[in-house]
């Protein structure tokens, strides 16, 4: 009986896509390189190629991915029931202060250094942004607050846990738990 040989499982354009994320936040923009993310899928380039036309076309796909699952996940984090909007605030503001994913700030991180280069970048980076600050009005907004208090306390949401998640505070205070608790209370509330 002839055993047959195992075959490689076809890449789709997304698996190029998350090797792309993966270089991006390991070594930057300058590293999302055709020649290193076939090296890294164990494929040919010709592979690359059948799935993109250029370099540009794979960053212009990993940017939507970015932008879309950025986007997606401010909206389900942020959509509250009636009645639940404050829960929800303090919600949000646990996710994102005590998030600390490496990786996804690195893409973070990643993209932002893009934007300042490359103007496609740039106008998302703003969009995702535009909606981060948008979601989290609304929020504030459906609590009763005015469009200004609403625009504030989102505003200073989206500095403090984008901040918060830079900062290695440890060694600050001994009580960080209860430092990030009033940073909440006086955002929230």
């Amino acid at each position: 009986m002839e055993k047959k040989a195992a075959t490689k499982p076809q890449l789709d354009r997304a698996a190029w896509i998350k090797a792309a994320m993966d270089i991006l936040s390991d070594k930057g923009l300058d590293g999302v390189r055709i020649e290193v993310l076939a090296k890294r899928l164990k494929v040919t380039k010709g592979s690359f190629y059948w799935h993109f036309k250029d370099r540009r076309d794979l960053l212009d796909a990993v940017l939507e991915t970015w932008r879309e699952g950025r986007i997606h996940d401010i909206q389900k984090q942020t959509r509250a029931v009636p009645g639940e909007e404050l829960p929800r605030s303090y919600h949000v503001i646990e996710v994102y202060s005590a998030n600390r994913n490496r990786k996804g700030m690195l893409i973070e991180l990643a993209m932002r250094d893009w934007a300042r280069r490359d103007p496609a970048a740039a106008a998302v980076v703003e969009e995702v942004d535009a909606s981060r600050l948008e979601f989290g009005r609304k929020g504030f907004e459906a609590r009763g607050m005015s469009r200004l208090e609403a625009s504030s306390r989102s505003l200073l949401l989206y500095a403090y846990v984008f901040g918060f998640s830079l900062m290695s505070c440890g060694k600050f205070d001994a009580d960080m738990d209860r430092m990030k608790r009033w940073i909440a209370d006086r955002i929230a509330r």
